[in-house]
């Protein structure tokens, strides 16, 4: 296991302890080994010096002949170096000459001596450092020769004193060349092991950096070295910009997606396998609502609503069953009289995508371009028609008695005030189709504009017992036209007192908000409004009664004006019938 200090040194540290320690070691083991081999060299030296005396003690005595005892000590002494011990032995190994102890009786037996067994063997042989026994303890260096003519062993010696072992000692210098060269060599490690350590600290900052999505300055680090991992480094620099430059196109991309989905004219909505939200746009959750019988909290509980049944069906029986293609599920759901085409996808990673598009949309535009003109046109000519025919009578019978003429004047009064209101509301209508952008926009408080207009109609409300609960807080804000956010909730309270009947109760609520939006309803506990009129109360000059509209003085445009209202501070309306009994409206305000 590493040691703790050792872990926390630095890269190029670790790195160079470790090249420093094996090169230590092999330097060790060269000096040893040098030491050694040096020490067997000045041996070996030694060696021959004195197998070459042996050499000429062995002609020596082969030139005198048997009678060489007597005058080897002379020749030794004349020809040889000074302390030179010569020893003349049998093969049997018994000392037959000494020239040092002449009392060849004291020698024991040399069979066993080192240097005479390798002579025997080997014709030649050594030992270094061995006490003689036969001469007062004392260390010799023996050096032994076997020649077979003969049959006898000359063995010749030196004293192994200070002198000798100063001469065989090994050679200091190699060792101080060593020490030089290693110090060069470790300075030229530590170097070389920083600079590589700088460029791999270096470059794990950088990943440590792009791992932790932290910015990075490509153009500040510092040069990397020029081998195999510089050329590494640089290529991981540069494919991490061309990652960098893929994440950052592919965050514009998923920004522009979003952007898209949340202005898209269809309601989209993303989920994982675990059917958890992963996007969702305005318009899914509008029609999610519009399907729903009650107003969905969240975007999960589209699940459980039974008009979703066959696509939770759909996406349980797919769930986890791998395919190369794309799953697809294609439904129609008609409710509160509005069709619409969903669609479910699932991806090969399992999470899906439900959209859901109103196709009633399109009809319903291009019938309130047919009956435009036709209607503008209808509710124009009722009240001209009906000034025309009083004035008529007025002007043909100037007889007629001051009351009749009073009557008919007040009749024609009251029609002129009604023509004045249809041309205010097509007026706002224009106004807001066709310059949008010239309307004045302010920081409106929705709760003190609602409780305004709710004092403003309090003796309407009394006179049909109308119980109004008004959940908005004091702290909607939104900017917007404050005549027509004012128009939303005027011409919502003004249709429910007129065509929701008596006794009734009226609940205004913001239930959900979002970064974007807010989320109202609008609902009465009233007669409500039959199915097939749902998807047309919008429409300008659409009356659910028309015989009783008229009678009430209603314009025909109350609704369009709301729709248009909504429309034009961002958000979207719809209507629906209550299980409960009365009708609902349920639409969004953009905040800003």
């Amino acid at each position: 296991m590493t040691p703790l200090y050792y872990r926390i040194l630095p890269f190029y540290r670790r790195l160079f302890l470790s090249v420093v320690l094996l090169f230590l070691t092999f330097a060790t083991c060269f000096i040893l080994f040098q030491y050694n081999r040096e020490k067997a060299y000045k041996s070996e030296l030694l060696n021959t010096q004195l197998q070459n005396y042996n050499a000429q003690l062995y002609d020596f005595i082969v030139k005198v002949g048997p009678s060489y005892t007597d005058s080897l000590r002379n020749y030794i002494h004349t020809h040889m170096i000074p302390n030179l011990r010569v020893t003349i032995i049998t093969v049997n190994g018994k000392v037959i000459y000494d020239n040092i102890q002449e009392d060849i009786n004291k020698f024991e037996n040399h069979a066993s001596r080192k240097e005479v067994q390798e002579a025997l063997i080997q014709g030649s042989g050594y030992s270094i450092s061995r006490h003689s026994k036969s001469i007062n303890g004392e260390k010799y260096f023996y050096a032994a020769h076997y020649y077979p003519t003969t049959n006898l062993i000359i063995r010749s010696a030196l004293p192994y004193n200070i002198s000798l072992s100063e001469y065989l000692k090994a050679d200091n210098s190699y060792l101080w060349f060593t020490i030089i060269i290693s110090t060069i060599l470790i300075i030229f490690f530590y170097r070389f092991t920083l600079k590589l350590g700088t460029a791999i600290k270096q470059l794990q900052q950088f990943a440590l950096k792009a791992d932790k999505n932290e910015p990075i300055d490509i153009d500040s680090l510092k040069a990397f070295p020029k081998n195999e991992l510089g050329e590494i480094s640089q290529y991981i620099i540069t494919v991490y910009k061309r990652l960098h430059q893929a994440k950052e196109a592919l965050y514009i991309e998923r920004e522009k997606l979003i952007s898209h989905l949340q202005t898209s004219h269809e309601g989209l909505g993303i989920f994982t396998q675990n059917r958890k939200e992963i996007l969702v746009n305005n318009l899914f959750t509008q029609y999610a609502n519009t399907i729903s019988d009650h107003n969905l909290k969240s975007t999960e509980e589209i699940f459980n609503i039974p008009e979703f049944l066959e696509i939770t069906k759909f996406i349980n029986q797919n769930n986890g069953k791998i395919t190369k293609e794309e799953k697809r599920l294609s439904l129609h759901i008609d409710k509160n009289a509005r069709s619409f085409s969903i669609e479910c996808i699932i991806f090969q990673d399992f999470s899906f995508e439900i959209s859901i598009n109103d196709i009633t949309q399109e009809e319903q535009q291009a019938r309130l371009k047919r009956q435009l003109t036709q209607n503008i046109a209808h509710e124009l000519k009722t009240p001209v028609s009906s000034i025309q025919g009083y004035l008529e009578t007025i002007i043909n019978n100037p007889n007629l008695p001051p009351t009749t003429m009073k009557t008919f004047l007040e009749r024609s009064y009251a029609q002129s005030n009604r023509l004045t209101l249809l041309l205010r509301d097509i007026s706002v209508l224009t106004r807001m189709d066709e310059a949008p952008n010239l309307v004045e926009r302010e920081t409106i408080n929705i709760g003190k504009l609602v409780k305004n207009m709710l004092n403003e109609v309090a003796l309407n409300l009394e006179e049909k017992h109308i119980k109004v609960i008004n959940k908005l807080s004091d702290n909607l804000n939104i900017v917007g036209n404050n005549s027509l956010l004012y128009s939303i909730f005027r011409n919502l309270i003004d249709n429910a007192i007129a065509y929701a009947g008596t006794n009734i109760q009226i609940i205004i609520n913001c239930f959900r908000e979002d970064e974007k939006f807010y989320y109202f309803n609008f609902s009465d506990t009233g007669i409500g409004i039959p199915e097939e009129h749902l998807n047309r109360i919008f429409e300008r000059f659409y009356r659910v009664d028309k015989g009783r509209s008229r009678k009430l003085g209603g314009t025909g445009l109350g609704l369009a004006i709301v729709k248009n209202a909504v429309l034009f501070h961002g958000g979207t309306i719809f209507a629906k019938n209550n299980p409960q009994g009365g009708l609902e409206f349920v639409f969004t305000l953009q905040k800003k």
